[in-house]
């Protein structure tokens, strides 16, 4: 049974560090407004097996860091990782939510009802777009 719950900042980077850039250092995957965030993680058998950072400003979020254990990985958990943070972000009436998604993973945002951007970029080795979720506040 996996639980997503609210975490702390710090518990996010071990998860980060191992999911996304497990040839760098950890603290290439500390960002500099980490504590300024809202952080979520999902549980399996009680151990942190992935994470989520959202920052928002007035009714627009962006989320980052999306990642799951590599072991775990394919098994539902970052689908329901996202399906909270949505539900979040409504609960919270936000308008839109994005992201800057590695290109290799666009369709699983697609998934959420994401659209692409026409804004592009590429960074530490992967591409990137940005994709954008308008939201509804109707359930």
């Amino acid at each position: 049974m996996a639980v997503v719950e609210q975490i702390f900042p710090a518990l996010t980077w071990r998860i980060r560090h191992i999911a996304m850039y497990p040839a760098h250092s950890i603290e290439f995957v500390k960002l500099a407004n980490d504590f300024e965030g809202i952080h979520f993680g999902i549980y399996v058998d009680y151990e942190l097996a992935g994470v989520v950072s959202l920052f928002m400003q007035g009714d627009i979020g962006q989320f980052r860091k999306l990642a799951v254990l590599p072991d775990l990985q394919g098994k539902g958990l970052g689908k329901q990782l996202m399906e909270y943070l949505i539900d979040f972000c409504k609960l919270q009436k936000l308008t839109k939510l994005w992201c800057n998604a590695r290109v290799n993973a666009k369709e699983f945002y697609t998934k959420f009802g994401f659209h692409e951007t026409d804004k592009t970029y590429t960074a530490d080795g992967f591409d990137f777009v940005i994709m954008e979720l308008l939201i509804n506040h109707e359930k």
